[in-house]
């Protein structure tokens, strides 16, 4: 079969442009350890051409002209798969405060099985890290068609949801070839921060607020090679917990998404049974759970549901649970109270949560590694979910 030029089923021919370092393991035992390690970096990334810091502003050009169209929305909807969800559940908050718009978020499976009502004054977000995952690639035909703004969050450049999405933010994490999503969390994570700091920026009112984010954002790259310091201590951690069955990881506010994150980190890799819980359901059911045998791991920085960590924490001691904790530095209060703790250094509560999830990746790497399990390419999984 000759094919014309003028034929549509031709495609486009593209060329990489990519060092060969970027695909190389280097000096790392696996790709995924090398992802977590290059996080300073990836944030710089996402970050570069659209914050600066003197003075104070933020560009994002995927989406700069429809800014107006999206503030005169009804509602934002954030709707993805596993750790794209995640990313949303991280997000979440600061987007309600900065926006102050009702905030929808979504599994992309659970969205279409249930055909939500959607209005063309909704904003929906899409996020995934291939562009192609069938799941949210199909929510994002349904609202589509009904009329509503498509925004796409993406590491992929030219895929199908870059292509079907009216406009979007490119995440520039760079190639993630491990399975399990380390670099492209965080950088999701700033992609959905800096957006809520685009619409926010002609309010007077939360301009400190605004400011203090963005001096968050400048120090965040130096603040995450400190906490990747913490590999050492973390493979010491691993050791005592890698033959246990199971693991409970809790945390609220800003951090339950670190908690969700983590357990997902864990079972992708280790094949262990561990659950992320929402500190504040503790006394709904699974305090039931807590024993001194069962290993629990809690988040618990100081921002405003502090004291609600605290009291989880005693309820977890009061059961003869023997907690993990990861707080920030010079916490000795909390510190009283855990077998063991991690220390991360202190930021602006709604960045906290890139902070406090690198521990818990670098504990499901160590730990999978300590099992024997392939951390590059856990069992029964893929990297792109091409199918529903």
């Amino acid at each position: 079969m000759v094919r014309n030029l003028d034929d549509s089923s031709a495609r486009e021919i593209i060329t990489l442009k990519m060092e060969i370092q970027q695909i190389m393991k280097g000096n790392y035992s696996s790709f995924m350890q090398k992802e977590i390690f290059e996080q300073p970096e990836s944030v710089i990334n996402t970050m570069r051409g659209r914050v600066h810091f003197d003075p104070d502003m933020i560009i994002l050009g995927g989406i700069k002209d429809y800014i107006p169209e999206i503030k005169r929305c009804r509602r934002l909807l954030l709707i993805g798969c596993g750790t794209s969800y995640h990313s949303a559940i991280a997000t979440r908050q600061v987007l309600e405060e900065l926006t102050e718009l009702p905030v929808m978020i979504d599994l992309a499976s659970d969205f279409l099985d249930r055909s939500t009502p959607i209005f063309r004054d909704d904003v929906c977000f899409f996020i995934s890290q291939s562009g192609e995952t069938a799941d949210t690639l199909l929510a994002l035909r349904y609202c589509k068609q009904r009329g509503s703004l498509i925004v796409g969050i993406t590491n992929t450049v030219g895929s199908s949801i870059c292509r079907e999405s009216h406009c979007g933010v490119h995440i520039n994490a760079g190639p993630e070839i491990g399975v399990a999503s380390t670099k492209a969390y965080t950088s999701q994570m700033i992609s959905l921060v800096m957006f809520a700091l685009v619409m926010c920026e002609d309010r007077i009112s939360i301009q400190p607020r605004r400011s203090e984010i963005i001096q968050g954002l400048r120090q965040l790259p130096d603040l995450i090679k400190e906490v990747l310091k913490l590999d050492d201590k973390v493979h010491a951690l691993a050791q005592e917990l890698y033959q246990h069955k199971s693991l409970l990881v809790m945390g609220r506010g800003f951090n339950f998404a670190t908690c969700l994150e983590g357990a997902l980190k864990i079972k992708e890799l280790t094949y262990m049974h561990s659950e992320g819980i929402l500190a504040g359901e503790l006394k709904h059911g699974p305090l039931a759970l807590v024993d001194k045998a069962m290993p629990v791991i809690m988040v618990c920085t100081r921002d405003n549901v502090y004291t609600k960590c605290m009291n989880a924490i005693q309820q977890v001691t009061a059961r003869e649970g023997r907690p993990v904790i990861v707080c920030e530095r010079g916490d000795t209060e909390i510190q009283k109270l855990s077998s063991k703790y991690l220390e991360v250094p202190h930021t602006v509560d709604c960045l906290q949560g890139i902070l406090t999830v690198i521990p818990m990746q670098l504990l499901s790497y160590h730990i999978a590694v300590l099992r024997g399990c392939n951390v590059d390419c856990p069992r029964n999984l893929a990297k792109s979910v091409t199918v529903e």
